[in-house]
């Protein structure tokens, strides 16, 4: 099991921000994630999952690496189905679990969450992909939220930021968690900090694995609040992994906390879903 810890957000943002390439992808800062594959070949970034996915040509080795340095594409999905539904994150509390690159939880802090919350399996992800790409949002209040996946490189975001503006009021509202999902409920159910449930929880692509599906849907169960929502991005089916959409769905059906609903199909490639999750009882 993977142990969680909380990622503290340093002082010097420029710290986080050094020797950053970064590019705009749905209209947000991100780190260029070839650049980091290269910074870390040798495995100095602590974990060794940079090298250990480039060696073994796999984006993903259960228990090791959980698929983090790769933007997979239901994120995109997602995120274009906020804008069409107008989901509404204005003050609520928001957890982006299995974040990755952290685009999701991003969109909702500049949609004016009140607090967002990232969570990955890999502790490297957090601190050289997640931490980053947020930092870099909240430091360019010029960025805005698109819908297309545009890849265009351009310059990272100022390292000579003013002390006043160090910590913007949307980065001081973000946490940052690595480790697995029962390890990570555990952590912030049992922590002296104050801890609220959260009114959405954002997930994408975090179901290719049935063997994982019982420890999600404990995680959702256990930190969702009495009202909240869940947002699930899916393929319909991962060949090869044997997850989907439709399993997970039988499988929260059987357990009878959540009810679901599939709120969207895309059929171009794999057919790709979003579902909408709330607990059975939610008024």
């Amino acid at each position: 099991l993977k142990a969680a810890r909380e990622h503290n957000i340093p002082e010097d943002l420029s710290k986080i921000l050094e020797n950053s390439v970064t590019e705009t992808v749905s209209g947000l800062y991100c780190v260029k994630m070839s650049a980091v594959e290269k910074m870390y070949l040798d495995g100095a970034d602590g974990e060794g999952i940079v090298s250990k996915s480039v060696s073994s040509h796999s984006d993903l080795i259960p228990g090791v690496y959980e698929g983090g340095l790769k933007i997979w594409e239901c994120t995109f999905d997602l995120i274009g189905y906020f804008s069409e539904a107008e989901v509404e994150f204005t003050d609520k509390t928001v957890l982006d679990l299995g974040c990755g690159a952290g685009l999701l939880g991003i969109v909702a802090l500049r949609a004016k969450a009140a607090k967002v919350h990232f969570q990955d399996y890999n502790s490297t992800v957090i601190d050289k992909i997640t931490l980053p790409n947020v930092v870099a949002n909240c430091v360019n209040k010029g960025s805005k939220m698109g819908s297309g996946h545009d890849g265009k490189s351009s310059k990272p975001p100022s390292k000579k930021a003013k002390k006043a503006e160090r910590l913007p009021d949307m980065l001081g509202q973000c946490r940052f968690f690595s480790g697995g999902w029962s390890e990570v409920s555990q952590l912030l159910l049992n922590s002296n900090k104050p801890f609220s449930k959260y009114d959405v929880i954002l997930t994408s692509e975090t179901i290719y694995n049935p063997d994982s599906y019982g420890a999600l849907h404990d995680a959702l169960a256990q930190l969702l609040d009495k009202n909240g929502r869940v947002y699930l991005a899916s393929k319909a089916h991962y060949f090869g992994v044997g997850g989907g959409i439709h399993l997970f769905e039988e499988f929260v059906t059987e357990r009878k906390v959540f009810s679901t609903s599939i709120v969207k199909v895309i059929e171009e490639g794999l057919q790709r879903c979003i579902m909408e999750m709330a607990f059975k009882d939610a008024s």
